[in-house]
């Protein structure tokens, strides 16, 4: 097989030759393995998904990063009242503060974190978990702001960069995997993608 004809994911390194090696052995080449495009989004995939995931688990039972154990969501304590409580940028700064701490937005944001991370993790469903993450992301990013450099009480926002943030990034990172279908690989995304319901309904992959 010439180089022309190898595998993806397989180079194929000539041997430096040798005087004093016979041509047949000169003639031989060393395989050399790299990880396929393919594989590259399945561990990027699983990342974002561990992302979300762990960010639900943190905010449901307190985990001591992000949430103390008084502020779990077991304990009482409100995944959304913290963040939007104290919005104080942005256009939408009132309605936001406004859902801070509502049983509705506290459930449909837990749930949120919850199916998109499961989702990506497992490969399935990464067109829908891509999607609600994106809306999830664009909400966060509204509530953060990072376009202004102050507040509406004056004080500075530490805003590093007005156009470009992590929920953007993030955002990209998740358009990407639904669009190259990352869940076919280490996923179940092709088992998925074989039942009824889901081959009818394309979106649901």
């Amino acid at each position: 097989m010439s180089i022309k004809d190898a595998p993806t994911g397989v180079a194929r390194v000539p041997v430096q030759q040798n005087k004093d090696v016979a041509p047949a052995a000169e003639a031989r080449s060393v395989t050399v393995r790299r990880p396929t495009g393919a594989q590259v989004l399945a561990v990027l995939r699983i990342t974002m998904g561990l992302t979300f995931l762990w960010a639900f688990l943190d905010k449901t039972f307190g985990l001591g990063y992000s949430t103390s154990s008084s502020h779990a969501w077991i304990n009482g304590g409100s995944p959304t009242k913290g963040f939007l409580g104290h919005v104080e940028v942005g256009p939408f700064q009132g309605m936001l503060r406004d859902w801070a701490g509502q049983g509705w937005a506290d459930w449909l944001f837990m749930i949120g974190l919850a199916a998109i991370g499961l989702a990506l993790i497992l490969g399935i469903g990464v067109r829908i978990a891509a999607t609600t993450g994106v809306l999830l992301l664009a909400f966060m990013w509204f509530a953060e702001f990072p376009i202004a450099r102050f507040d509406s009480t004056g004080a500075a926002t530490s805003s590093t960069n007005p156009f470009i943030d992590y929920h953007l990034v993030y955002a990209v990172v998740l358009v990407a995997l639904a669009v190259f279908a990352a869940g076919e690989t280490w996923g179940f995304g092709r088992m998925w993608a074989k039942l009824d319901f889901v081959a009818r309904n394309p979106w649901l992959r």
